[in-house]
């Protein structure tokens, strides 16, 4: 792939991860988290499965495999949406993108834990340097606000969400898994919108703007557009560039939201970067497990 053309799209994919912090913020001034997460997903789902239907790929046919897909989108898009979302209430767009993004960190520990893999000590010099990032980024204490236990979590679920991927993903097409994830993820916000929540949505310009944004642009287009990158490059090294979302969530949540970069952040983050790219950097020949949480990235 010409280098520009990856440089651009890499750049963009990694800025639709990270300004969504800080849009998704704006949105809760107009709507409740889980609805506002509903509805996106939901919507984005939709359109996935329209498009992969009228392209007639091959769709699970085994009902256990609907179920697989359906655990798959619990984790992966409904509880790491809700707790990004609703950690949004009470901490910074930049800090909960930078909790939420640790998440390779954690697939190393939850993969050698529960799924035997094995990494290499650079990995695992990512994981402690990621972890000391976090504590730092917290300023240092270990009195954690709910929303910064909240955007840990997120992290928790999507860290599930890929290795459930890992284990189940191969039964699936990628962009069938992918459609029909959110959709059941999306549902999954929405009931629990209706049981949580009293649910509201202000109907204006700026309200359907971001919806739409978060649908389309933040979900659907970015997704496809790490995809290709992961397809056209070397998945190993490209996914190394993950660490450049958590970067655009800060950068957003301070031109945007004008939220305040404090310099435990500046530095935790920081940390926290180098450990993401030390975990996802991977050969062309061993694309071990930190990669894989980038392919269904939202």
């Amino acid at each position: 792939m010409n280098k520009w053309l990856f440089s651009m799209l890499v750049i963009l994919t990694t800025f639709l991860m990270g300004s969504s912090f800080a849009i998704g913020k704006i949105g809760l001034s107009y709507t409740t988290p889980l609805l506002l997460v509903g509805i996106r997903f939901s919507l984005a789902g939709v359109i996935m499965a329209i498009a992969v239907r009228l392209l007639r790929i091959p769709h699970p046919k085994a009902f256990f495999q609907w179920i697989k897909i359906a655990v798959i989108g619990s984790f992966q898009t409904a509880g790491v949406m809700s707790c990004i979302f609703l950690s949004l209430r009470t901490i910074s767009a930049g800090q909960s993108s930078i909790l939420t993004f640790m998440n390779p960190l954690l697939v190393v520990i939850f993969g050698t834990i529960f799924m035997k893999l094995s990494y290499s000590l650079r990995q695992w010099t990512g994981v402690i340097l990621g972890f000391i990032g976090v504590f730092i980024t917290l300023g240092a204490k270990l009195s954690f606000e709910i929303g910064s236990i909240l955007a840990y979590l997120s992290a928790v679920s999507w860290a599930i969400g890929t290795l459930l991927i890992k284990k189940w993903g191969n039964e699936f097409n990628t962009w069938v898994l992918t459609a029909y994830q959110m959709l059941f993820g999306g549902i999954i916000l929405l009931m629990g919108s209706l049981i949580l929540e009293n649910p509201y949505f202000r109907i204006t310009g700026t309200s359907i703007s971001i919806v739409l944004w978060l649908a389309i642009m933040a979900s659907i287009v970015q997704f496809a557009g790490w995809f290709y990158l992961l397809q056209k490059g070397d998945p190993g090294k490209t996914s190394a560039f993950l660490f450049l979302a958590p970067f655009f969530g800060v950068l957003s949540g301070w031109l945007i939201l004008d939220e305040t970069i404090n310099w435990y952040v500046t530095i935790g983050g920081l940390c926290i970067f180098t450990g993401i790219f030390l975990v996802n950097w991977t050969s062309s020949r061993k694309m071990e497990a930190g990669s894989l949480e980038t392919s269904l990235n939202k």
